[in-house]
C-alpha cells in the first residue's frame, strides 16, 4: 500500500463553507498531497489557493483523517493521510482553475454544506470544524472589544 500525506483546508466566510465538485461528483474540500519536506499548513494554503483560486488565513488546526482507495493506474491501493486546517477568507469570491479536477464549486451555508459534502467524515469534520471556528470568533470579538 502507497501511504500519502496530505493536508487541506476548511475554508470559512462568515457562516459559509467552500466545497468543491470533483470529476466524480463528490463534494470535498481543498487538499493535496505533502511532497518534498513541505509544510502541511504551507500545502493546505497552497491548494486552496490553486483549486478555488482562494487566499485564506489559518486560524486552527482541525484534525486529521484518512482514506484508502484502488489506483487504476498504480495497480495499488493507496492511503491518503489528510491533516486538515481551519480557515477564514476575507471574501466569498472564488474560481475553479483546474477543470479537469473540478465541475463546480462555491460557498454554501453550513446546513447546505452539510447535505451536500459527501463523506461521513467529512460532514463530522466540517460540523467540528465550524464549532471551533464560531468559538475562535467569537474569542476574538470578546478579546478585541474596547469598553
Amino acid at each position: 500500500m502507497i501511504v500519502r500525506n496530505c493536508a487541506g483546508g476548511i475554508v470559512f466566510y462568515g457562516d459559509k463553507v467552500f466545497l468543491l465538485k470533483n470529476e466524480k461528483e463528490e463534494w470535498v474540500f481543498p487538499k493535496g498531497v505533502m511532497r518534498n519536506g513541505d509544510l502541511p499548513a504551507e500545502v493546505a494554503q497552497k491548494r486552496v489557493f490553486e483549486e478555488g483560486g482562494i487566499i485564506a488565513n489559518i486560524i486552527s488546526i482541525a484534525g486529521d483523517t484518512s482514506y484508502e482507495f484502488y489506483s487504476v493506474t498504480r495497480q495499488k491501493p493507496i492511503c491518503n493521510k489528510i491533516t486538515w486546517f481551519i480557515m477564514k477568507t476575507d471574501s466569498d469570491k472564488f474560481h475553479i482553475s483546474e477543470k479537469e479536477k473540478f465541475q463546480d464549486g462555491g460557498f454554501f451555508d453550513i446546513e447546505e454544506a452539510m447535505k451536500l459534502v459527501t463523506y461521513s467524515q467529512d460532514k463530522a469534520l466540517l460540523n467540528l470544524s465550524y464549532k471551533k471556528y464560531k468559538e475562535i470568533s467569537q474569542e476574538c470579538l470578546n478579546c478585541c472589544t474596547f469598553i
